[in-house]
Order: C-alpha cells, then sequence, then structure tokens
C-alpha cells in the first residue's frame, strides 16, 4: 500500500502548489527552502500547511458565495 502523503491531485497543479508553499511560508516568516527542509521544526511547517489550507478553504467559501 502506497503511503504517499504529498500528493497533487491535479498533476499540473504542482508548480502552482509549490509556489503557493513558498509565498505562504514567506508571509509566516518560515525560512522555507526548495529541496531538504528538515531542520525546520515541526510547528514551523504545520503552520505553513495550515495557512494554505486555510487560504485555500476561504477562496473556496468566496467563490461558492458568488464574490
Amino acid at each position: 500500500m502506497s503511503r504517499e502523503r504529498n500528493r497533487v491531485e491535479v498533476p499540473d497543479a504542482k508548480e502552482a502548489m509549490d509556489r503557493f508553499k513558498m509565498e505562504v511560508a514567506s508571509e509566516l516568516g518560515v525560512p522555507l527552502k526548495k529541496g531538504y527542509n528538515g531542520d525546520l521544526t515541526s510547528y514551523q511547517n504545520g503552520s505553513v500547511g495550515g495557512e494554505m489550507v486555510r487560504q485555500m478553504i476561504r477562496a473556496q467559501e468566496e467563490r461558492m458565495a458568488g464574490k
């Protein structure tokens, strides 16, 4: 059984998701870099992922509300 966790559902969106991740990390002051980031804490990494999800949910809710 595959345990792939960082799967992008739409492969064409991978580059855009990577840019989004770097943008959010920059906004939060998390020193995320391309490649290995094992020197970051789980709190730092989690804050980036959590903020990405919040922004994606907010954008979808706005679309659904017709804004």
